[in-house]
Parts: structure tokens; C-alpha cells; sequence
């Protein structure tokens, strides 16, 4: 009997998935990008230390022991593995990725830029190095070098319901899912990008950086409730989630605190809250019985609209990147 439900609410879970519901359309497989930047092979050939073999600490400690100008001479002839060394002097990888972008990015500051595959930029409003209280904004689905409209506008909603107060990143630093369908109710590429964001972290502490609040949206809390027991963050926030990869707060394993947003018009809430041999994520993040604390999102609208200015759930989030909830 019980091996028999199990199939059935698979089944049922495929059919909503590959069927699709209202807001879902079926997706393309993707391949998710890992590995060492592109310029490797020649950084490799000069000589210079294997990426792929240092952690974000060695990374700043490699870069310590060089000169300034030795720095830039490597920022200016390996612009594409500099750019996205996760522990490299911030001011260095800006300056490898002006040289390598050439400007694609207005309006911020470019601390990552991976061309391969469909693209993935981490961009900066703000100040890290002296800014207080950082946020890193985790996307979900569609999002890429030519799709970042609405990873961009939650930046910049959030930074400025902050009164710029706090620096933000727009994270999209992993493969996402194209549409809804088998990727985006599966954790592979949910699994790549928790590698890389967990990195992509672990090199902002190595430089000095504060503690940051990750604020994950609909399948990049997938992202984050994998990646949650290594990452260093004192907040994780997740909205429109479909699920953590956990039954509660206790099985992420993360002493940051866990904040879940809802809205009642989110059709998220349409899908099963279950994981069933690989499909689907798991429990709903905003049950009580997960033990996140809720955050108020009433007067929100739809899957995207958790940041539209006048929310409350916009106004939770600036105080909690603020740093003005305890």
C-alpha cells in the first residue's frame, strides 16, 4: 500500500510538472556549468596555481603574497579566471571584469562573469568591502546573462527600501532551470549551484566581507536549502519557495536564521509539497511545522511580486538585511 501512494503521487507529480499548471510552461534540459573558469588551460600553462586546487582562503592567500602590480598584470592578462576566483581582492576581479565585459553591465559593478553555456554575472550595487550588512539575491528559473531584468529589480528594490544602506548582489551565479518541467522538479542543477554558491560566499568572507542575509526565490531556495549546512550567511530568506530539499528548519543544519514568504495569489502553492524518488522538493518552507519564521506577504502579488515597493513583505526584508530584526 504504501509503495503503491508513493507511485501515484509520483505520477501525479510528473503530470503537474510535464502538464504544466497556470504560470508553468514545460522546460528545456539543461546542462549546468561547473568547473574551473574559462583561461584556465593558459593560467595553468604560466605557471600559476590550479584553481580547481585552492579553496577561497588559498585564493587570498596566493593574491597576498603578490605585489600590487603583479596583481594587475594578472588581472590584465588573465582577465576571465581572475574575474572569477572566488577569493581574489574585490577591486581586482572588478577590474578583470571591466576589461572582459567591456561595459555589457550598466548600473553595477561586475564581481563574476562565466560566458559558457547561457551566461552567469554576479553584479554588485553598493559597497562590499565597507558596507555593514550585505544581501545576495538567489533566483530561480530563466535567469541568465540575457534574462536578468528580474534578478536586477530585486536588487534594486531591495537596496533601495534600505536607503541604500546595504550592498546587494544579484547572484546569478548557477545554471538555472529554462521553464517548469523535469529540471525544475528535480535537484541537479539545484545541486551545481549550491557548490558554486556556497564558493561564491566562502570568497566573500575570505576578503573580509560581512556576513550576508541570502534571500533565495522560488527554485533558488532549492538552491539554498542544499547549500545551507556550508554557507556561511547569518540569514536565509526564501520566497515563492517550491520546497528546501528539507522537512524542517533542523534538517538544513544552518545556524542562520530561516525566514519563509508566501503569497496567497503565489501559484507555487499549487504544487505538491513533496519529494518522491528525486521529484519535487519536499516540505512548504511557510508551515509552521518547518519552523522558519513567517514573513508577512498578504498584500503581495503573484510569484514575482514579494519586492514591489509598498509590500510588507519588502518592508521584512529590508530590516532583515538592514540588520534591524533580531
Amino acid at each position: 500500500m504504501r509503495r503503491m501512494s508513493r507511485t501515484l503521487i509520483t505520477a501525479a507529480l510528473v503530470t503537474v510538472v510535464i502538464g504544466g499548471t497556470a504560470g508553468w510552461a514545460s522546460g528545456d534540459s539543461q546542462e549546468a556549468v561547473t568547473g574551473a573558469p574559462v583561461g584556465t588551460a593558459a593560467w595553468r600553462a604560466a605557471g600559476l596555481p590550479d584553481p580547481e586546487r585552492m579553496d577561497p582562503a588559498g585564493v587570498a592567500r596566493f593574491f597576498a603574497g603578490l605585489s600590487p602590480v603583479r596583481q594587475r598584470e594578472l588581472a590584465r592578462t588573465h582577465p576571465t579566471v581572475v574575474g572569477n576566483l572566488d577569493g581574489a581582492p574585490l577591486e581586482l576581479r572588478y577590474e578583470a571584469n571591466a576589461r572582459s565585459t567591456q561595459g555589457a553591465f550598466d548600473g553595477a559593478r561586475v564581481l563574476a562573469h562565466d560566458t559558457r553555456g547561457r551566461g552567469q554575472v554576479a553584479l554588485v550595487y553598493g559597497d562590499l568591502a565597507r558596507a555593514e550588512h550585505i544581501a545576495v539575491i538567489v533566483p530561480g528559473s530563466d535567469i541568465d546573462t540575457d534574462h536578468l531584468r528580474p534578478l536586477t529589480d530585486m536588487a534594486a528594490s531591495l537596496r533601495g527600501a534600505t536607503g541604500g544602506r546595504t550592498a546587494v548582489v544579484a547572484w546569478a551565479g548557477y545554471t538555472t532551470p529554462v521553464g517548469v518541467g523535469l529540471d525544475a522538479a528535480t535537484g541537479r542543477l539545484a545541486e551545481a549551484g549550491a557548490d558554486r554558491l556556497t564558493r561564491f560566499v566562502d570568497g566573500l568572507a575570505a576578503v573580509g566581507t560581512a556576513e550576508p542575509s541570502v534571500f533565495c526565490h522560488s527554485y533558488g531556495s532549492v538552491v539554498c536549502g542544499l547549500a545551507a549546512r556550508d554557507l556561511k550567511a547569518k540569514d536565509l530568506v526564501v520566497l515563492g519557495s517550491p520546497g528546501m530539499r528539507a522537512e524542517n528548519v533542523n534538517e538544513l543544519g544552518t545556524s542562520a536564521r530561516v525566514w519563509a514568504a508566501k503569497d496567497p495569489t503565489d501559484w507555487i502553492d499549487r504544487i505538491p509539497n513533496v519529494e518522491v524518488g528525486g521529484l519535487g522538493h519536499g516540505a512548504d518552507p511557510t508551515d509552521p511545522a518547518f519552523g522558519a519564521r513567517r514573513i508577512p506577504a498578504e498584500d503581495a502579488t503573484g510569484h514575482g511580486g514579494y519586492f514591489a515597493p509598498g509590500t510588507s513583505s519588502l518592508r521584512t526584508f529590508a530590516a532583515i538585511a538592514g540588520g534591524d530584526v533580531r
